[in-house]
């Protein structure tokens, strides 16, 4: 089985998959569980591997006779090396999303450094389900809308700040306002302040996601869209250009790039 981890700012998503895989129509074929944790770069290599040997415990799962492999991608570098010593400490040399690496994607970057891993995951397992032109919204930290070309290039995108940074600065600059609940509202028109909220949440990233998408299809040409990222699901039914929601993109796309790189 093939252990993916993809370490964000706030959550770290890790994947179990089924090794080798089979090609499906989607990001969860051969996925065998999932788990999203809070993202804590003081935790040091011991305290890694026991939050991990108790989740593959949930499965009865073994380092020695069931991991097959490890993939990672981070944008947190002080838990990237503890992660490491983690998986070192098991016997695995992760292969990690990083200059040298082979993705089958071309980085049109100024500096391709300078791309987050996740989004050249995220590129890399959209242009292995939909090919391309292809745009990736990415509702994390940071709402990220990303392109993808039909020759496999990744063209760059637009970073947003994102939905629960968002709220968090409304919450902290209105003394009037509390935090709500981001569920979907009952109207546009909020009949009370928490609803209010909601409207203004939801419709509002909503329509910044397809603004953003319209203005890169002026660009690029018409082009397939996909939404990953924990909030995906919500804000998602309403985006008029939204056509696919992926939780589990950037996943899959560590699980392409392992087997490119796969030892």
């Amino acid at each position: 089985m093939l252990l993916t981890i993809d370490v964000g700012n706030t959550q770290t998503v890790v994947g179990l998959y089924e090794h080798p895989r089979t090609h499906g129509v989607d990001a969860a074929d051969g996925l065998v569980d999932h788990w999203r944790l809070a993202t804590n770069a003081e935790r040091t290599a011991d305290e890694l591997a026991v939050t991990f040997q108790g989740l593959l415990g949930f499965h009865e799962i073994s380092w020695d006779d069931d991991i097959t492999g490890i993939a990672m991608s981070s944008g947190v570098p002080r838990l990237s090396a503890s992660l490491r010593q983690m998986t070192e400490r098991f016997g695995f040399s992760p292969v990690v999303i990083e200059p040298g690496v082979k993705t089958g994607i071309a980085i049109l970057y100024d500096n391709p450094k300078e791309v987050g891993a996740d989004r050249i995951a995220n590129a890399v397992a959209a242009y292995d389900l939909y090919g391309g032109p292809t745009i990736m919204v990415d509702f994390g930290t940071a709402t990220t809308c990303d392109a993808v070309s039909d020759n496999a290039e990744y063209l760059g995108g637009a970073i947003a700040p994102g939905i629960e940074i968002s709220m968090d600065a409304l919450y902290g600059r209105a003394a009037a306002l509390r935090q709500v609940e981001l569920v979907e509202p009952r109207n546009v028109l909020g009949k009370s302040t928490v609803e209010s909220i909601q409207s203004g949440a939801v419709y509002g990233f909503a329509a910044q996601v397809d603004g953003i998408v319209s203005r890169i299809e002026d660009e690029l040409g018409e082009s397939t869209v996909v939404a990953t990222g924990g909030l995906a699901d919500l804000i998602s039914p309403f985006s008029e250009r939204v056509q696919h929601v992926e939780p589990w993109l950037t996943l899959h796309g560590l699980r392409i790039v392992f087997e490119k790189n796969r030892p």
